[in-house]
C-alpha cells in the first residue's frame, strides 16, 4: 500500500486525485497551480527555472571553455619545446595537456547526469560526478609522483637549460593559463555544487605551480645555480600533495554522502517554521552529482486527518526546496505524534534494532 503522506520529486505536482471535487476545490486548484508556475522560485544567481539542467549546462560550459585555454597553453609551450629543447618544460607541457583531458571524463559525467532516471537507475546518473572526481584526483596523484621523480631525477643529473628567457616566457604562460582555468573551474563548480569540477580546478592550480618551478628554475639556471630547478620542484611536489589531500577529502566526502552540517540547520529551520510540524523525527540529506535530495520524518499532530497530514507534509516540502540551495527533490512522510503514555514508535524500532 502507498503512503499517502509521501510525494513525488517534482515540486511542480502537489495534487492528488480525490473523489468528487467541488467547483470551487477545482477553481482554487486550477488557481494554485496557475500562480506557482507564475512565481519566480529562484534564490541564488546559479538557479534558473530548471536548475538541474542549468548547473549541468554551466559545468560543461566550464569544462569545453578551460579545455580551450588549457590546448592553447600547451601549444605556446610546446613551439618553445621544439626551438629550446628544454625537458623541464616539455614534462609542463605534457602536464597541461594531460589536465587539459581530464575534461573528457568530467564532461562525459555531466552528459550521463542529464539523463533521465530508469527503472535500474532509479536515482539517476548524477553519480558519474563522483567517478569522475574519483579519476581526477587519481590524476592529480599521478602528477604529484611524476613531478616528484622528476625532481629527484634532476637532483641527481643536474643539466643546463637552454634558452633560459623563452622558457620562462612559456612558464609565465603556463602558469596563467591554469591559474585563469583553476579560478573558472572552482567558482563555477562551488556555484552549481559539483566537486569533481571543483577538484579538478584544484588540479589545473597545481599545474600552474608546476610552471611556476619551470620558471624559477629557469632563473635559478640564469643565475649559474644547476640545482634550482630540482630543488623548486621539490618544494611544488610538497604543494601538489597538499591540494591532493583537500581534494581527495572532498570527493570521499561526497562518495559517503557527506553534507555541510549547515544545511542541515537551515533545513530543521524551515521545517520547524512550518504550521503543523511539532517536530522533525529524521531528517536526511544527500548529493547525486551536484543536486540534493532529502529525506524527513516530520511529527505532526496524533488527531489530524490524513488530508491535514498531506497538506503540512506538502508545507513542508515546500519550505525545504525554497530554503534549501540546490535542493532539487523532496520526501515528506508524516507521522502522529504519540498519545500520552503510547510509546513513541521510532524510539520503539530503534530500541529492537539495537536489542
Amino acid at each position: 500500500m502507498s503512503d499517502p503522506h509521501r510525494h513525488h520529486p517534482d515540486h511542480h505536482r502537489h495534487e492528488h486525485p480525490r473523489p468528487g471535487p467541488s467547483p470551487a476545490a477545482r477553481w482554487r486548484r486550477g488557481a494554485h497551480r496557475l500562480a506557482h508556475r507564475l512565481t519566480p522560485h529562484s534564490h541564488e544567481s546559479a538557479e534558473k527555472l530548471d536548475p538541474a539542467l542549468e548547473s549541468s549546462a554551466r559545468g560543461l560550459r566550464a569544462l569545453w571553455v578551460s579545455l580551450a585555454v588549457l590546448g592553447a597553453t600547451a601549444l605556446v609551450q610546446a613551439a618553445v619545446v621544439v626551438v629550446s629543447g628544454s625537458v623541464a618544460l616539455l614534462g609542463d607541457t605534457v602536464h597541461n595537456t594531460a589536465d587539459a583531458l581530464t575534461a573528457v571524463p568530467l564532461g562525459i559525467a555531466f552528459i550521463l547526469g542529464r539523463r533521465a532516471a530508469t527503472r535500474r537507475f532509479t536515482y539517476g546518473y548524477g553519480r558519474a560526478e563522483d567517478l569522475a572526481g574519483v579519476a581526477i584526483v587519481l590524476t592529480i596523484t599521478a602528477s604529484a609522483v611524476l613531478a616528484a621523480w622528476t625532481a629527484v631525477d634532476r637532483l641527481l643529473d643536474p643539466r643546463p637549460v637552454a634558452h633560459a628567457p623563452a622558457v620562462a616566457a612559456a612558464a609565465l604562460v603556463g602558469f596563467a593559463g591554469n591559474e585563469w582555468v583553476a579560478r573558472y573551474r572552482i567558482r563555477v563548480g562551488r556555484e552549481i555544487g559539483s566537486a569533481a569540477l571543483v577538484a579538478d580546478g584544484l588540479h589545473a592550480r597545481t599545474d600552474g605551480w608546476t610552471s611556476l618551478a619551470v620558471l624559477l628554475g629557469a632563473g635559478g639556471a640564469a643565475l649559474g645555480w644547476r640545482l634550482a630547478d630540482p630543488v623548486v620542484g621539490l618544494a611544488i611536489t610538497a604543494a601538489i600533495v597538499l591540494v591532493l589531500r583537500d581534494a581527495a577529502r572532498e570527493v570521499f566526502r561526497r562518495l559517503m554522502d557527506a553534507v555541510d552540517p549547515a544545511l542541515v540547520d537551515r533545513a530543521e529551520d524551515a521545517l520547524g517554521g512550518v504550521p503543523g510540524v511539532r517536530g522533525v523525527g529524521e531528517l536526511r540529506l544527500r548529493w547525486i552529482g551536484h543536486r540534493l535530495r532529502a529525506e524527513v520524518a516530520l511529527v505532526v499532530d496524533g488527531e489530524a486527518t490524513v488530508r491535514e497530514a498531506h497538506r503540512i507534509a506538502v508545507a513542508a516540502e515546500h519550505a525545504l526546496l525554497h530554503a534549501v540551495p540546490r535542493l532539487t527533490a523532496a520526501l515528506v512522510h508524516a507521522d502522529p505524534a504519540p498519545s500520552p503514555g503510547e510509546a513513541d514508535p521510532h524510539l520503539a524500532l530503534a530500541h529492537h534494532a539495537t536489542a
